[in-house]
């Protein structure tokens, strides 16, 4: 019987949840790498026995680990991302935490993206053994302005896209700093935030320096993205370049900030956020207590909360950019996991359910088959 296999990286390890798909019980399993930060776990689409997971090894720094048989065993890569070494004048750049890791295109089946803390892209071209800094974006003499803010938490350089139709059609995000777009596979840069506001700013309406939290290309329909910023909740349709505010059209009461965005698998006009209290002091929980998913069946035309089977109250829940999922099917089961340990599942968000607790903070979910 198939299984459904939900991988967790969390502050002090990695976990799995699996269950036979007849059956609604799910089992725990783990930790791999006990005390290790994990940042990111994807399964590779083209190749779904391969796993790649971005670690922060305790006193040993980040790395790179890759499966081949599902899991089961892990190598860590030979050459994790580093940044080239800075010319005399320069000033040193070292990664702190690899954060973000991308699958490139299907035609270049050897071949990864990662994102590093502070902010710089690098490509493997074997597996994800070997990694190289990607000289187009972490050398581009716009960079040193393109990256000049950061979070409370840092600087983190995520969100990678590869457009399915052409390789060399590249997005990626850094917060703090905004959305860049390369059309000749990283070799050179645009800033793509038009549209966007960015409240902390001097200028509202500048060019960079935003903070997008997560962006995410419609697997279906590469032309539509959307993006869960820390000003709003955006959507573009290209071949345009300016970005649509959609979450003015969420409840005033509740607003339109938070970290993931999650898209359906076949329908573009299908998304789901979990709102963030973003008023002045940046909470970063859930809205009074009282978490809540919203989903939008049109676009962001309009949003509807799903929290049934929620905490009513009380719950003062958190959820990364990168702790929230969902699977492939056409009504797709939903998955998020909170800093407080737990993970909460529903088909389609119409009714959800606990079904770990008690784990280490949540930094990721991801989907396997």
């Amino acid at each position: 019987m198939a299984q459904d296999t939900l991988w967790i990286g969390t502050r002090k390890g990695a976990f799995t949840l699996r269950r036979d798909t007849g059956n609604r019980a799910w089992k725990l399993a783990g930790p791999q790498f006990l005390g290790h930060i994990v940042h990111h776990v994807v399964q590779d689409p083209r190749d779904p026995r391969v796993l790649v997971m971005a670690a922060r090894t305790g006193h040993l720094g980040p790395t790179v680990y890759r499966s081949t048989d599902r899991g089961r065993r892990w190598h860590e890569a030979s050459r994790p991302p580093a940044f080239a070494k800075a010319a005399a004048a320069a000033k040193p750049r070292a990664v702190e935490r690899v954060f973000w890791l991308t699958p490139a295109h299907p035609n270049e089946p050897s071949a990864w993206y990662a994102g590093s803390s502070p902010a710089g892209l690098f490509r493997s071209e074997d597996g994800a053994d070997c990694w190289h800094p990607v000289a187009g974006f972490n050398d581009h003499p716009m960079f040193p302005k393109w990256s000049a803010g950061a979070t409370p938490d840092g600087e983190f350089l995520h969100s990678i896209l590869v457009d399915p139709r052409d390789p060399r059609h590249l997005y990626l995000a850094i917060s703090i700093g905004g959305v860049f777009e390369s059309t000749d596979g990283g070799r050179d840069w645009q800033p793509m935030n038009a549209g966007c506001a960015a409240d902390f700013l001097p200028d509202p309406d500048a060019p960079f320096g935003h903070d997008p939290h997560c962006v995410a290309m419609h697997p279906k329909h590469p032309d539509r993205l959307y993006q869960q910023n820390h000003c709003g909740i955006y959507r573009i349709d290209r071949p345009a370049t300016r970005w649509e505010r959609i979450g003015a059209n969420m409840p005033k009461s509740i607003g339109d900030i938070g970290f993931p965005i999650v898209l359906h698998p076949q329908d573009p006009e299908v998304a789901w956020v979990c709102p963030m209290d973003g008023t002045a002091v940046w909470p970063r929980t859930s809205v009074g207590g009282k978490p809540a998913v919203y989903m939008t069946v049109n676009g962001g035309k309009s949003w509807r909360r799903q929290d049934l089977g929620l905490p009513r109250s009380q719950a003062w829940f958190t959820v990364l950019r990168q702790a929230m999922c969902r699977d492939e099917r056409d009504r797709p089961s939903l998955y998020f996991g909170t800093t407080g340990g737990e993970v909460w599942a529903s088909r389609a968000g119409e009714r959800w359910r606990c079904i770990a607790r008690h784990l280490p903070e949540i930094y990721c979910l991801a989907v396997a088959h």
